[in-house]
């Protein structure tokens, strides 16, 4: 005789039950599992770009001593570990002389007119910008050169400036 197979309708609909309520508990516990799982990668990703924020201001010094002279063989073996260091967690640094003005990367400074371009081009960058894989974690600081304003009156934003972007301008007209 086979008992591994209940007898009863009313035995085999309360095995269904339990069997039903397992698999959704366990499906329960999978899905909190992932969740922690994500939630402990996204509080590692903040934490990781807030180090990386508080360590900009020493890439700016570090910058700004390789711009103010030759640095000595120990200061830059430093300046380079921390520089590969930083890129091996992510971090990649934007903002050269000559590309595109993007409101959504760059904060222009100033704004020079120019008769010379066609179209906002980043003509000095005054900080370098830094992001972390899709994140930005500070625009550019830049000066931006743009053609003159069709009427030549005042200069008021960018062509294409959003709502929000962070631009801060001083108008500074360098016509002949």
């Amino acid at each position: 005789m086979d008992q591994s197979r209940p007898q009863s309708p009313e035995l085999r609909r309360l095995l269904d039950e339990r069997t039903a309520d397992l698999q959704r508990v366990k499906a329960e516990y999978d899905n909190y599992r992932k969740q922690v799982r994500r939630d402990r990668l996204a509080v590692r990703e903040i934490a990781a770009e807030n180090v990386l924020r508080a360590l900009l201001p020493v890439l700016d010094a570090v910058e700004g001593a390789r711009r103010q002279e030759a640095m000595t063989p120990g200061l830059k073996a430093v300046a380079d570990v921390l520089e590969t260091q930083l890129g091996s967690l992510g971090l990649r640094k934007f903002g050269e002389d000559g590309e595109p003005f993007d409101p959504t990367r760059h904060e222009a400074v100033t704004h020079v007119v120019s008769p010379d371009v066609d179209r906002l081009t980043c003509t000095e960058i005054l900080s370098r910008g830094y992001r972390v894989g899709d994140r930005l974690l500070r625009a550019a600081r830049v000066t931006v050169a743009g053609p003159p304003s069709p009427g030549g009156g005042e200069w008021n934003s960018p062509p294409g400036a959003t709502a929000g972007a962070n631009i801060v301008i001083r108008r500074i007209d360098r016509r002949v």
